[in-house]
């Protein structure tokens, strides 16, 4: 796991982290913040274990790590955040030891993640997946304003 140890302490990275965290300030519902990533990272991988997928751990990470760094481009310009994040991501992977094949895959799950697709050995749809797993809503402060909750969309906890 030592590119993504140097992922967490890039500069460029955690300059994305410190935009998102800026327009998130007033945000009450789901943040996008070093939490959310890490918890998709680890739901990711705990699938992937599960099911006996054959995806690389540090490749799981990555793209649990890097999926909604591009959320402050939305914040700002109405960019979609999952297409910034997937151009924004390759910067980072390169500096940091992936290789151009790595850095295809991660990118392409990464700019598609917000689409539902039940493809099993996808790593968009296993992205897909832990991302919305991921969400801690029966703690959420905001429970009784939110959408989903009054919708009866509440995930249910499965990892």
């Amino acid at each position: 796991m030592e590119r993504i140890n140097r992922i967490l302490v890039d500069e460029i990275y955690l300059s994305h982290l410190n935009k998102i965290k800026e327009h998130e300030k007033q945000r009450i519902f789901c943040r996008h913040d070093i939490t959310h990533f890490l918890d998709v990272a680890r739901i990711a991988w705990i699938i992937t274990l599960e099911r006996n997928l054959n995806f690389q751990k540090e490749i799981v990470y990555a793209c649990g790590l890097l999926h909604d760094i591009g959320r402050w481009l939305e914040y700002e310009e109405g960019t979609d955040h999952a297409l910034a994040s997937g151009e924004m991501c390759v910067e980072i992977l390169e500096k940091n030891g992936f290789d151009p094949e790595e850095i295809r895959q991660i990118k392409k799950a990464i700019a598609s993640h917000r689409v539902k697709c039940d493809a099993n050995e996808d790593l968009s749809a296993l992205l897909y997946e832990s991302d919305k797993a991921s969400r801690r809503c029966y703690s959420c402060d905001a429970i009784g304003q939110c959408k989903k909750f009054q919708n009866g969309e509440i995930p249910e906890i499965k990892y």
